[in-house]
């Protein structure tokens, strides 16, 4: 099976290589590219929680945090890599990866919280908690060409919504739920879905799209 990886550059070669690996033929065509949103320092003091919600955001942080907050949340399993990769603790990864499922175990009463996202986040988290959000990168469309593929993978929502303004006849295996209700929406057919956010899961659910 010929099977097209949508990530920004740079971020596909550890699953493009398990895949290979497995038998796949594996091309490379980003969706979307990061762009950056300034070089500002991001003060990190005096906050309860800081809530992380993508590995991008969890690179660009690195880059511009100052100091500390009391705890950190991160979304899913690849956005904790992230951040501890940078040199961050994360003290609270959701069950459910999604700003829904950090709503359920964050504390009934947070404190002061920083969500640190893309700039067209969704605003569930400052609506139910007063956060506030700080816009550290935003997401380019990319328009690649997909002739040759027989099913694309998707790790955003943003990269659905790409796939579906060239075309919306390819099958897609997404890394989550968020990411599933976009590709829904947008039109696309999706074959399946990771049970866990990471490059096992991203596997596993290409091999049972596949099957």
């Amino acid at each position: 099976m010929r099977v097209a990886l949508t990530r920004p550059d740079g971020q596909n070669e550890e699953l493009a290589a398990r895949l290979r690996r497995a038998g796949h033929e594996v091309e490379v065509h980003p969706l979307i590219a990061i762009e950056p949103l300034g070089d500002d320092p991001v003060g990190l003091d005096g906050y309860d929680w800081l809530v992380v919600t993508s590995a991008n955001g969890a690179v660009e942080l690195a880059r511009r945090a100052v100091g500390r907050p009391a705890r950190i949340a991160a979304v899913g399993d690849a956005t904790a890599a992230a951040l501890r990769e940078a040199g961050f603790d994360v003290d609270l990864i959701p069950a459910r990866s999604s700003q829904e499922g950090l709503l359920e175990e964050l504390p009934a009463s947070p404190g002061r919280v920083l969500l640190a996202a893309a700039s067209d986040a969704r605003t569930l988290l400052p609506e139910r908690t007063g956060a506030d959000h700080v816009a550290l990168y935003r997401t380019r469309e990319l328009r690649p060409e997909l002739a040759h593929a027989d099913m694309v993978v998707l790790a955003s929502g943003s990269a659905a919504r790409a796939l579906a303004a060239i075309r919306t006849d390819l099958p897609v295996v997404t890394i989550g739920p968020v990411t599933t209700r976009a590709a829904r929406a947008a039109g696309l057919v999706v074959r399946a879905e990771a049970a866990s956010q990471d490059v096992q899961g991203l596997v596993d659910a290409i091999g049972r799209a596949g099957g």
